[in-house]
């Protein structure tokens, strides 16, 4: 309890809202009561010996100043200057480096930088740095795209924040301006010279398909192939399988189980079960296949699978976690093929309440491998030829799904929103279109038992006392909550001052369907806490739920794995020796969340990627969005039908002058009133697009009819001069 409640009070303490209170107020507005305070004194007072938290004037707590010297990661800009995160959060923040002491970092560097302190700018400190160190190289390697300018050749790196680096022998594997390449950096940048590289690798013109994917592999240093020791291992393992003794497993074989997935899945991790029990109860079976019984501890296969955390989804290709024999083969649960899998049966009374939870190894057939899209039109009543029993599990699936939503939206389960894109391929890789992904419910339907399975399983470890990867999400900071209701109401919601869980159901049902939707699905996400994996036991606020962790997805997540490991020494009655720690927990924790936030932004980096190079091939034409974002260098927008974000520069809203107002969250015109805020509908022309920095540039279409409203008013005064002028001649004639 004293780490979760040290992880709460620096949550609230880096909040920009935060103003120094005294400890007995700061407990006040974290939501402890009389019975946690001695704990919250305890929490407090490590934090103070350990220097991350200070008590100033007045007794007032803050997080400490800027020390003399602070260790952090260094961000580059395009104009020269950069600022350091420091790793031990502070009052100030990042800290301002100026061009001229930046020495030679670049983006992503670990540094050591001195601090000075400045003059105030009204009521802030400022601070600005000089590095001093360089401690750690981000990376020496950088992806990008080759340019020439004049006689040298350049390659312009992938990303928001980089610097140019300068190549000395192009020719030496025949690149050309526009190759997208790989570049290791022999020389750092100067202030007065450019970073030198030389080409490691030529990945093909920029725009093609597996140019791109190669480019985001070697950017994020994503895993790909598997070294020999690892494909032998899973052999073996597969080969045992087929020889193997389960006769002490439950044997499901006869019963009817289903898998549905998307229709590219070839790893089928999860299948289901449902019995409906005389007493008028069901019970839920939730069956998952059995990696930990292939994937044994410490061997070279279970080290690389740590390593890489997790497998990854890019668009048009998978990056598995473990060997495709595994992935694909003897783990994926195939329709009428024997597998092993871990069941968790979780009955259920007709309000969805949980009566029971047993859990087994057991073994089972598949009696069908269903798609979202196949599942919804049955269940709708569409014809089908699946057999009748089939048929019938499908439509108690939706019947029992829905009794556990309602439940689990009753006790406070939070249901953002935030329609996913599909893209459409040609047969050459190209992106031709995309459109909004399938969002049937029989999505829900899985949705609703994997969380009911990995639920049931947490309470089992928790009740075993055993320490275990759990799947954290911390209730949002009090300061979060009460700047999320401001911002709610100035987006025209009626909303309370401190909206709990609740009243965040109310708002997003509220806002269902209308322009406004996205942004506020948008802004209470970024009010939240990321989920992340730890041992804290925290529980997961989205969910509403106490205890919480990833059991059903062992093929691609290796968190689900470790806990698979755990399920197995309960199952057997095993004590539970030599498993990991709370500490290591802790720290392959920290590993997993950032091999997940890897995967994430990889993905994300290649979708950007080929719905903009399929934007760039329709340059002038429109698109119906909505206003997502605000700044005081423009208006960000939401288009709906690609679900990628653009930008009206500030300078090219109109011909008026546009002004950001952060109070009343809006840009408007300073002569014509007109007004800009967040969750308007808004049609947009496509103007540019940067490939490099990933960013779309768009106009609003109003602004466009402006000008020709004012080339139409021009030509009529031109007109109309001609005309007096043409008067006033005559009359001089005369």
């Amino acid at each position: 309890m004293v780490d979760v409640l040290k992880k709460k009070i620096l949550t609230h303490l880096r909040h920009r809202e935060y103003k120094p209170v005294k400890a007995a107020d700061l407990a006040e507005s974290l939501g402890l009561k009389k019975d946690d305070m001695e704990t919250f004194q305890d929490a407090f007072e490590q934090l103070r010996k350990d220097g991350l938290v200070v008590i100033g004037s007045k007794n007032f707590v803050s997080l400490p100043p800027p020390g003399a010297k602070i260790y952090g990661t260094f961000r580059g800009t395009t104009k020269g200057f950069g600022f350091v995160t420091p790793r031990d959060a502070n009052s100030h923040g990042d800290v301002f480096i100026p061009e001229d002491y930046k020495k030679n970092a670049m983006t992503g560097d670990t540094v050591v930088a001195t601090v000075t302190k400045e003059e105030k700018r009204g009521k802030e400190e400022r601070y600005s740095g000089k590095i001093i160190e360089i401690v750690q190289r981000a990376n020496n390697r950088f992806v990008g795209t080759i340019i020439k300018k004049k006689d040298f050749y350049f390659l312009l790196p992938d990303g928001k924040f980089t610097e140019l680096i300068q190549i000395d022998d192009v020719t030496a594997k025949n690149a050309q301006p526009d190759d997208k390449a790989v570049v290791e950096i022999i020389s750092f940048q100067t202030k007065n010279e450019f970073a030198r590289g030389v080409l490691i690798e030529v990945l093909g013109k920029i725009g093609k398909y597996k140019t791109e994917i190669d480019a985001v592999i070697r950017r994020f240093a994503l895993r790909q192939e598997f070294k020999p020791e690892c494909l032998d291992e899973a052999g073996r393992a597969a080969r045992d399988f087929e020889m193997g003794d389960y006769s002490k497993r439950l044997d499901l074989s006869e019963k009817i189980i289903v898998t549905i997935d998307p229709p590219d899945a070839k790893d089928f991790d999860d299948a289901i079960s449902i019995d409906k029990n005389r007493d008028g109860t069901f019970t839920l079976g939730v069956h998952i296949a059995d990696v930990s019984t292939f994937v044994r501890p410490d061997l070279a296969l279970d080290s690389e699978a740590g390593k890489r955390g997790n497998s990854v989804y890019l668009p048009g290709l998978v990056l598995p976690m473990l060997p495709e024999t595994l992935s694909n083969g003897v783990c994926s649960l195939q329709p009428a093929q024997k597998r092993l899998t871990k069941s968790a049966f979780i009955t259920y009374d007709n309000s969805g309440k949980v009566l029971r939870e047993e859990f087994a190894n057991s073994i089972i057939h598949s009696k069908a491998r269903l798609t979202y899209t196949e599942a919804d039109e049955i269940i709708k009543g569409g014809k089908t030829d699946r057999p009748q029993e089939v048929i019938a599990l499908l439509r108690d699936m939706e019947k029992l799904a829905k009794t556990i939503e309602a439940r689990r939206r009753y006790e406070g389960m939070l249901h953002l929103d935030l329609p996913d894109t599909d893209l459409v391929f040609d047969k050459a890789g190209q992106v031709i279109d995309a459109h909004p992904a399938d969002a049937s419910y029989p999505h829900t339907i899985i949705e609703m038992f994997m969380v009911e399975a990995n639920e049931a399983v947490a309470r089992m470890l928790h009740s075993a006392k055993v320490p275990f990867m759990r799947r954290i999400h911390p209730d949002p900071d009090s300061l979060s909550v009460k700047k999320l209701g401001e911002m709610l109401k100035m987006f025209g919601v009626t909303a309370p001052r401190n909206p709990d869980r609740f009243d965040l159901q109310k708002i997003l049902d509220a806002v269902k369907g209308k322009p406004r939707a996205y942004a506020v699905n948008i802004y209470i996400l970024r009010s939240l806490s990321k989920a992340e994996y730890s041992p804290l036991n925290i529980g997961h606020y989205a969910l509403a739920s106490r205890h919480y962790c990833h059991f059903t997805s062992p093929i691609r997540r290796y968190a689900d794995l470790l806990v698979h490991r755990l399920f197995d020494m309960y199952i057997n009655k095993e004590d539970f020796n030599n498993v990991p720690s709370h500490e290591e927990l802790i720290e392959t924790g920290r590993h997993l969340n950032f091999t997940e936030e890897k995967a994430d932004d990889a993905e994300e980096d290649l979708k950007a990627v080929l719905i903009l190079q399929l934007l760039q091939k329709r340059l002038g034409e429109t698109m119906e969005g909505v206003v997502s974002g605000l700044a005081n260098f423009g208006i960000f927008v939401q288009c709906n039908k690609f679900g990628i974000e653009g930008l009206i520069p500030i300078n090219l809203i109109g011909k008026d002058n546009y002004i950001y107002d952060h109070r009343a969250q809006c840009v408007y015109g300073q002569r014509n009133g007109k007004t800009y805020h967040i969750g308007m509908p808004i049609t947009v022309r496509i103007a540019s697009v940067n490939m490099s920095a990933r960013q779309l540039n768009v106009v609003p279409v109003e602004q466009e009819n402006e000008k020709r409203e004012h080339k139409r008013e021009h030509k009529k005064e031109r007109i109309k001069g001609k005309k007096i002028k043409k008067e006033k001649s005559k009359k001089r004639k005369k």
